[in-house]
């Protein structure tokens, strides 16, 4: 079996990385403007599919896994921050309220493709200017949208986290993944197993 993760995140090949499974990955080239009216949920799906398929015709034998989020407060959608100001905004509005996170993902291979979203919900703690300023001093996580990493310092802002699977915040829903595999025919356990003996073998 050949994977192929149609990203050029950092943070979505480590977390890929944890099913023990052999990859690849390459940029999808997609433009990703939300269509008028559109959904939160209802983009991150469409995104996803159209990330997995962009791909499909250079990588025709691989699975091939897309992945889009989006997190809102009160309805608005909170973008990466991309500097220190924005993201001290960010976290003053999210300061004791509930944000939450949409994320997408698909599975293609062969024509055929399934996907779904996962939801998880992040109650911020009151927060104090002192503590947003050391923690963006500390952390600077610009490039992560609601200004935080759930895996890193960013667990020093919370109160509480909703949902099923706390990966869906850093970028890739790992349990609905494996879901999708499953589902598709694959076992991705046996085939981590499989994949450690033989490369114990070489």
């Amino acid at each position: 079996m050949q994977l192929l993760l149609a990203s050029s995140s950092p943070y979505r090949r480590q977390q890929l990385a944890q099913l023990g499974l052999p990859f690849d990955w390459a940029s999808p080239d997609i433009d990703e403007t939300p269509y008028p009216d559109e959904s939160v949920d209802a983009c991150v799906q469409r995104l996803s599919e159209q990330k997995a398929r962009a791909l499909a015709a250079q990588y025709p034998q691989h699975w091939i896994i897309g992945s889009d989020q989006a997190c809102s407060l009160n309805g608005e959608v909170v973008s990466k921050p991309g500097n220190h100001e924005q993201a001290r905004q960010q976290l003053l509005a999210s300061s004791g309220q509930r944000i939450c996170f949409s994320t997408g993902v698909a599975l293609w291979h062969a024509g055929e493709i399934t996907s779904a979203v996962e939801h998880v919900e992040v109650q911020f703690r009151p927060l104090s200017a002192e503590e947003i300023e050391d923690y963006l001093m500390l952390e600077q996580p610009y490039d992560c949208a609601g200004s935080f990493k759930v895996e890193g310092l960013g667990i020093h802002l919370f109160d509480a986290l909703h949902g099923r699977d706390i990966n869906s915040l850093i970028g890739l829903p790992l349990i609905r993944l494996c879901d999708l595999m499953r589902a598709a025919g694959l076992n991705p356990l046996g085939l981590a197993a499989h994949y450690r003996k033989t490369t114990r073998l070489a």
